[in-house]
């Protein structure tokens, strides 16, 4: 793999007024937790944030998602709970991440400049 080269998996849940997004660090360990809800998640949960698109599926941009947004659309804003509903009901999305693109060094394209 080469430099700044990732996988990222996405677990994408399409709600009433929002797509919203989690981030799996781990996706064999969460294909384990779908069959085992004793996985813990922080075995392969990214970060316990939830994220919303706004309406732009797992390709817009993402902000992290507030309690009153989370709230209308899971009954709950406790992170944990939400995060298992789109763990369950979501789809998974992996998508690779290609290097990085343009000047490897910033400081000698201006040399080049002449």
């Amino acid at each position: 793999m080469t430099r700044g080269e990732a996988s990222q998996v996405k677990v994408h849940y399409k709600g009433k007024d929002e797509d919203f997004i989690v981030l799996v660090d781990d996706e064999a360990t969460y294909k384990k937790w779908l069959a085992d809800k004793s996985v813990p998640l922080a075995h392969f949960v990214s970060a316990f944030k939830i994220f919303v698109t706004h309406k732009q599926g797992t390709q817009g941009m993402m902000d992290t998602a507030s309690k009153a947004t989370l709230d209308n659309q899971f009954g709950t804003s406790v992170d944990e709970e939400v995060i298992k509903q789109i763990l369950e009901k979501g789809h998974m999305q992996n998508s690779e991440m290609s290097d990085r693109q343009g000047p490897k060094n910033d400081s000698m394209s201006s040399m080049n400049a002449h």
